[in-house]
């Protein structure tokens, strides 16, 4: 183990204090004073025998519901749109589970409809491989907004499923029904599961380090780290074709979107992800995707990636109607900075399967790879724990600007389902990324993302409650919301309570604005946290 010069440290600690007294108003000094402070935090390695873990064994599910549209009452709509659905699961006892969810039209004329909810349902056994399944969905969001008007609906579904060696696929019925709004079907739905592990130990274990000499062969750690990378996008695409937009003009401006991606590695040279984009620039707020796909490096080295990609997903929302289904191939170069840093180029094509939208594709990104959940074959390895918070949020907010409201109002107030992810750098520092669409105050299938980051305070009421400050950017638009072409950011200040270890209650509140828009509004987000720690390879 490592040890570190005490009398630096006291110097160091020193210039702090006095640094501190010229920064006590400028939130910017505060921000780097936590940051510096947290690095002269002293861990003491541990065995990672003695680290206690949990393994979840959760579900990603794909589903597709045919939904009867009201084309009795509006001539003009395909009759029938295809619904797919990307649903994570997880189990709460051997018979219920929670989960959320996205759904995208595929196929009729409704492309750039997106939805996220919140899911609870039942899963038990009826005669050996053969179960009852039944769930509830809510959730926001929508396309046009004449059919969904507020954005917020339900979709309960019960039906049968089928399963082997931890796969399965199983038919329902389902009911969707955006409950203000026009679209309101019955229908049969169908769905394929797949497994998903999670391995993971207690949140108040995080950012500690860990040797794993002589780790036992029946030790729960002692498996194969999977290798995984998250990545912030930024492309450009450029229309070409017949690509048009919603009022019926050729489509030919560069549309600038912003965008995050998740890798799950197969094996070495072959990985799984998703990823999703949303437009700042080039045409009014409103367009967004959503892929998932596969990926293959035939050449790696130590400093150089190079890929290829296929995706499938969806995409739409300020362009002309079509049935939203997409095929996005590509393929970049990753250029490693850092041993788990990259800067990442890519280029491709971007085609609906039955539409006129295609485009050309070039981006960059900044990716960032680690090895988790178990050990690593490279000897005189380490390992530490990072803290990762998963929010489910009720987010309001007041005021906020309108172009064309159905009842001529410039400013209503907004109600959003929000579901948030933030990763914990160490005690003080976390990075952030959040989805959330609307489900009240008649903008249905306005939407944002937003990436950023955050400091936490010392803990405080017996280590149950902490401060954070948050600064949070992106870009959302949609159903009239004044965002100009999208770019939006909220600061925002909040309290967290842990109930238990792994469950805690939040509330924030702050400012959303757009720059270049009229939004300018006050939040107030509710919600629920989960927490874990993650085992990382460190070395």
């Amino acid at each position: 183990m490592k040890t570190k010069n005490y009398n630096v440290i006291a110097s160091n600690e020193a210039i702090f204090l006095k640094r501190l007294l010229h920064c006590v108003h400028n939130d910017v000094c505060l921000f780097i004073l936590f940051s510096l402070l947290s690095s002269l935090t002293i861990y003491s390695q541990e065995h990672l025998s003695n680290l206690q873990g949990t393994e979840l064994h959760n579900k990603v599910r794909l589903n597709f519901i045919p939904v009867e549209m009201p084309s009795d009452k509006f001539p003009d709509l395909e009759p029938t749109m295809g619904l797919a659905g990307l649903h994570y699961q997880i189990p709460i006892n051997d018979w219920l589970y929670g989960g959320a969810g996205f759904h995208f039209a595929v196929t009729g004329d409704q492309g750039g409809l997106f939805t996220l909810g919140a899911e609870l349902g039942i899963n038990k056994q009826l005669y050996k491989n053969l179960y009852l399944d039944a769930n509830f969905h809510f959730g926001g969001g929508g396309g046009y907004r004449y059919l969904v008007n507020d954005g917020g609906f339900i979709n309960p579904n019960i039906g049968l499923q089928y399963k082997k060696n931890d796969y399965s696929f199983g038919i329902q019925y389902s009911h969707l029904n955006f409950l203000s709004g026009e679209i309101k079907s019955n229908s049969v739905s169908f769905f394929v599961e797949i497994p998903s592990v999670l391995r993971f130990t207690d949140y108040n274990k995080a950012h500690q380090e860990f040797v794993a000499d002589n780790l036992a062969p029946d030790n729960f750690w002692n498996k194969p780290a999977v290798k995984n990378a998250q990545q912030i996008r930024f492309d450009f695409f450029k229309p070409f074709g017949n690509s048009k937009k919603d009022n019926g003009d050729a489509l030919t401006e560069t549309l600038y979107v912003l965008g995050f991606e998740y890798q799950k590695y197969l094996n070495e040279n072959t990985f799984l992800f998703a990823h999703t984009d949303a437009i700042y620039k080039g045409l009014r707020a409103g367009f967004m995707d959503l892929f998932i796909g596969a990926g293959y490096h035939p050449y790696q080295s130590k400093y150089l990636n190079i890929f290829g990609k296929l995706g499938i997903g969806a995409a739409g929302g300020r362009v002309a109607p079509e049935g939203g289904l997409m095929v996005y191939p590509s393929a970049g170069i990753d250029l490693k900075l850092f041993k788990n840093i990259a800067i990442s180029g890519h280029g491709g094509y971007y085609r609906a399967i039955a539409g006129d939208l295609e485009a050309y594709t070039l981006g960059f990104g900044v990716k960032y790879f680690g090895l988790n959940g178990g050990t690593s074959s490279e000897e005189n390895s380490t390992y530490h724990t990072k803290g990762l918070r998963f929010e489910i949020q009720n987010q309001s907010y007041f005021d906020v600007a309108k172009t064309d409201d159905i009842y001529n109002a410039t400013k209503i107030d907004l109600q959003l389902i929000g579901f948030k992810a933030n990763y914990d750098l160490n005690h003080w520092l976390y990075i952030a990324g959040e989805a959330s669409f609307a489900y009240d105050g008649r903008s249905g299938g306005y939407a944002h993302g937003l990436v950023g980051g955050g400091v936490y305070s010392p803990r405080f009421m017996n280590n149950h409650m902490r401060a954070f400050i948050e600064v949070m950017a992106g870009a959302g638009g949609g159903a009239g919301v004044d965002t100009d072409e999208g770019i939006m950011v909220r600061p925002t200040l909040g309290l967290s309570y842990d109930i238990t270890p792994e469950v805690a209650i939040l509330a924030s509140g702050g400012k959303y604005y757009a720059p270049f828009g009229n939004v300018n509004s006050n939040n107030i987000n509710i919600g629920l946290s989960f927490n874990l720690s993650t085992l990382s390879v460190k070395n």
